[in-house]
């Protein structure tokens, strides 16, 4: 339990919060119940306070989780999305409400017995990955329902699930995973891990669990802590951190950033 729990205490998956829709639009994150934090990161709602002008287009940027999804409206349409290496775009009509549970990298895979490999870099319709989450889904949401009565239905349902699953957490993926933490994914993978085990195993470990290889997670866990310290503009030439962070020069800075967000630094920063 102390590998699992140590994902918790390291990582930060973060997402941008909502600029361009003037207030019309929320986004806020809930802490599940203690014992379910080893496991979710946060349950989260996307939702229009009133009707937009317009279709809405919410990206969604490459954190190393993966998440379930549905909208409060349309609960029997239920979706999973895997792990990304770039970032996502959806397109929302005027009006929506989205409901979704946000997994720490390995957990889904720990839970549900699910290759995380099957699910990288799209969306599944839930009921065809997991069904029996999916029918508790479409039973027991309905329209406009507060986020504490929200937050409390799902708390039941997986702190029940959590009870019926043996947890196996292999040391030398968890130990691999430690250390691109400790190192803020700024690592040379080949080298810099000492794992006990073949690389052609640490990949099989990181499909099943990750979604994808160790380097593309480190890439992923370097560029969500520069997202975390949202620098500015200016700290970003002066102090020269694509250099600090392990990136060759400004160039290959801007091009991974731009994958995994969608936009440069700059804008992203907005500074």
């Amino acid at each position: 339990m102390d590998m699992l729990s140590s994902i918790r205490t390291s990582y930060t998956p973060s997402q941008p919060t909502v600029r361009q829709s003037g207030g019309s639009v929320t986004y806020v994150e809930l802490l599940p119940d203690r014992r379910l934090q080893p496991y979710i990161y946060c349950y989260w709602r996307l939702k229009t306070a009133t009707a937009l002008q317009e279709p809405f287009t919410y990206r969604v940027v490459a954190d190393g989780c993966i998440d379930i999804f549905f909208e409060l409206d349309q609960p029997r349409e239920s979706f999973v999305m895997g792990f990304c290496k770039q970032y996502t775009e959806f397109e929302l009509d005027q009006l929506f409400d989205y409901v979704g549970v946000r997994f720490l990298p390995t957990m889904f895979p720990q839970l549900f017995r699910i290759d995380a490999s099957l699910l990288s870099n799209r969306s599944e319709s839930l009921g065809a990955v997991i069904p029996d989450t999916a029918r508790f889904i479409a039973e027991r949401f309905t329209p406009d329902m507060p986020s504490d009565a929200i937050r409390q239905l799902l708390d039941g349902y997986f702190l029940h699930h959590v009870t019926r699953i043996t947890f196996d957490p292999d040391s030398r993926l968890y130990g691999a995973i430690a250390t691109i933490m400790q190192k803020s994914g700024a690592l040379n993978v080949e080298k810099d891990i000492d794992s006990g085990i073949s690389p052609r195993q640490l990949r099989r470990l990181f499909a099943y669990y990750i979604g994808d290889s160790a380097k593309t997670f480190s890439k992923v866990v370097r560029f969500q802590n520069i997202l975390r310290a949202k620098p500015s503009t200016q700290s970003l030439r002066e102090n020269k951190l694509f250099y600090d962070t392990g990136y060759y020069d400004q160039a290959h800075f801007i091009k991974e950033f731009k994958n995994f967000y969608g936009v440069t630094p700059s804008r992203a920063f907005g500074r």
